[in-house]
């Protein structure tokens, strides 16, 4: 399957970089980009990609804003590439709904398997703030669950069986494997549980999911 890209950045030389390395990927076609965050959820809409390579800091409507608009309407999934791995930048786009996180400084061959990870129902942090990341949300979960547990008692016993997947980390294909279910039914299944729990993103189900003891 081809994964749709658009890529948002202010920078036009940036962006004719990003897409000179994405084109050479056979299976990855850039079908748009965008100079800013209102242009990048316009075009979300219009072109209904499959990833968004989302810059944050941009003129007018910043990524994160875009991010949270993109994913809330269900356009597409997110993979912010960044200069900055500040921790406002980081939490405020997995909060956003992002898929994943990646700095500018990653090479070619980084970021198209973070695309294609990210397009396959995987999520994807950069390896230097994964450490961060993961000690934030552990020091904030016993005051701060991700959702009330009145809504993990709404999953049926198969969506409980996809919540502990999540868990685990595993992608809409490996997911399919261990339920022997089709890839479809399984994307379908996410998406069911991600409605349930009000969560934006897999990273932010995952993180229920080891809270609510099911990994």
């Amino acid at each position: 399957m081809t994964t749709r890209v658009l890529i948002a950045d202010d920078h036009a030389a940036i962006r004719s970089g990003l897409r000179l390395i994405l084109d050479d990927a056979d299976d990855i076609v850039v079908v748009g980009e965008a100079g800013d965050g209102a242009a990048a959820l316009a075009n979300a809409r219009a072109l209904l990609p499959d990833v968004v390579l989302m810059d944050i800091r941009m003129p007018g409507t910043d990524g994160i804003e875009a991010t949270a608009s993109i994913v809330g309407e269900s356009l597409a999934d997110v993979l912010v590439l960044t200069t900055f791995d500040v921790d406002e930048y980081v939490f405020g786009a997995l909060r956003a709904g992002a898929a994943g996180f990646l700095l500018k400084t990653a090479d070619a061959a980084t970021l198209v398997d973070a695309v294609r990870r990210v397009a396959a129902g995987e999520g994807v942090l950069a390896p230097e703030v994964t450490r961060r990341t993961l000690r934030a949300f552990a020091e904030q979960a016993p005051a701060r669950p991700a959702v009330p547990s009145v809504h993990i008692g709404e999953l049926t016993g198969r969506e409980r069986e996809v919540l502990a997947a999540l868990g685990q980390g595993l992608s809409n294909a490996d997911l399919a494997a261990a339920l022997l279910i089709t890839e479809a039914t399984a994307k379908t299944h996410v998406s069911r549980v991600l409605a349930k729990l009000g969560c934006s993103s897999r990273v932010q189900a995952a993180i229920v999911a080891r809270e609510a003891g099911l990994v």
